[in-house]
């Protein structure tokens, strides 16, 4: 056979679904969501310092290790490669103090990795997002997860020890309260200005503090179709909503409004966290609701709780809801035409009489007659029994 014919040969694949197939995989999506994050990491390192870089590498390591442990000891395949746990390390150290001890940091990572993602099956398979379940159990040490350094107060750029656990602060370092904190209080911080707190210089967890930088990340993932602007608008205008109505402290709305947008974990959690693919809807109005839930719940925790910052269980609340969102919101099968049903009334029928109806007697049916020749024989035979004398009185009289 010539290379011609060979190439005019049809060569048919047969294969099961998808027919259609891309490029993309896990480990593309996760380079995406590391690449997104790094505009944060770098506001965190001008303002902390190199301590916010070697804490984001080490909680990335950990969970790495912990990952490749795991599978290693249960005798599964490796799954290191997808880049999903140091996604999670990054995102945890992001929801950190930049002051928090190395090995508390590796205790969150071991809960995160183990307990929450591979004790239940790996990737897709967890119910709630391993980091921030994390963050939320590393709440067992307080003091630990509430001391914050104000931006720019270190006098190098290599300064590691911001704390001292004996005496306080370093003179490397001075701690000062978040935004939240006067927030809570129902007052608008004076320290530091609204400019300020969107790009992130204020007080707060590392990879939370700058609203600006969050946001270009986010822009990143839309153009790159890593996620939809489904869950972060409802989530985000939720919250502009509800602190635009109901603000504190007789303040002016849409300063108050701003604040609580730019303040606090809101853009971490919304842009990153709330649109996890394990832990949040597939149905688009499923994630419109999920998105509202997030919001709604933290408004409440920020204003009723005692926690300042009610991000955190904001959507860890809602991943407990997903099951019901994505069954309440079900979409029909693909290719499959929907059906229609009628309206209840056609469907119940006419609605009954509250009076009995009257019963009817039987009628009986009517006799036909006789038609033909043989009607017309037994007409004459009866004209004629008639006409007839009864052969018995004739007797009679004789």
């Amino acid at each position: 056979m010539s290379a011609l014919d060979k190439e005019r040969q049809l060569i048919l694949t047969v294969s099961s679904s998808p027919h259609i197939r891309t490029g993309e995989d896990t480990r593309s999506i996760m380079l995406d969501v590391i690449i997104a994050l790094l505009p944060a990491l770098a506001v965190a390192a001008y303002m902390f310092g190199v301590r916010a870089i070697l804490l984001a590498l080490a909680s990335t390591a950990a969970c790495v290790f912990f990952e490749w442990g795991y599978r290693k000891a249960m005798k599964k395949p490796q799954a290191i490669g997808d880049l999903s746990a140091a996604v999670t390390g990054l995102l945890l150290s992001y929801c950190l103090p930049v002051t928090t001890p190395f090995w508390a940091v590796v205790i969150g990572d071991f809960f995160a990795i183990v307990l929450v993602k591979q004790l239940f099956g790996g990737i897709g398979k967890n119910f709630v997002n391993p980091a921030l379940a994390a963050r939320a159990f590393m709440f067992s040490w307080p003091v630990i997860m509430t001391t914050w350094v104000t931006p720019l107060s270190y006098k190098s750029f290599f300064t590691l020890k911001l704390i001292d656990a004996s005496t306080g602060p370093t003179v490397d370092a001075v701690t000062a309260a978040t935004p939240l904190a006067s927030l809570a209080n129902g007052a608008i911080p004076e320290s530091v200005s609204l400019l300020q707190a969107f790009v992130g210089q204020v007080g707060g967890s590392m990879g939370e503090i700058s609203a600006f930088a969050l946001l270009l990340g986010g822009l990143y993932l839309l153009v790159r179709r890593v996620i939809t602007p489904v869950i972060p608008l409802s989530y985000l205008l939720t919250v502009a909503a509800l602190t635009f109505i109901f603000p504190l402290g007789g303040n002016g709305r849409l300063e108050w409004m701003l604040w609580q947008l730019c303040s606090g974990g809101l853009m971490l959690g919304a842009v990153f966290m709330a649109t996890d693919y394990t832990t949040s809807p597939v149905n688009p109005r499923a994630q419109a609701v999920y998105g509202i839930g997030c919001g709604a719940i933290t408004v409440f925790i920020r204003y009723f709780g005692a926690y300042v910052e009610g991000v955190s269980y904001a959507i860890l609340l809602m991943n407990t809801c997903v099951w019901l969102l994505d069954r309440a919101f079900h979409s029909g099968r693909f290719g499959a035409a929907r059906k229609r049903l009628a309206p209840a009334a056609a469907q119940a029928g006419p609605a009954p009489s509250s009076a009995p109806a009257p019963v009817r007697p039987p009628e009986r049916p009517a006799e036909k007659p006789e038609t033909g020749s043989a009607g017309a024989a037994a007409d004459e035979a009866g004209k004629a029994s008639a006409g007839a004398p009864d052969p018995k009185e004739e007797k009679s009289d004789e």
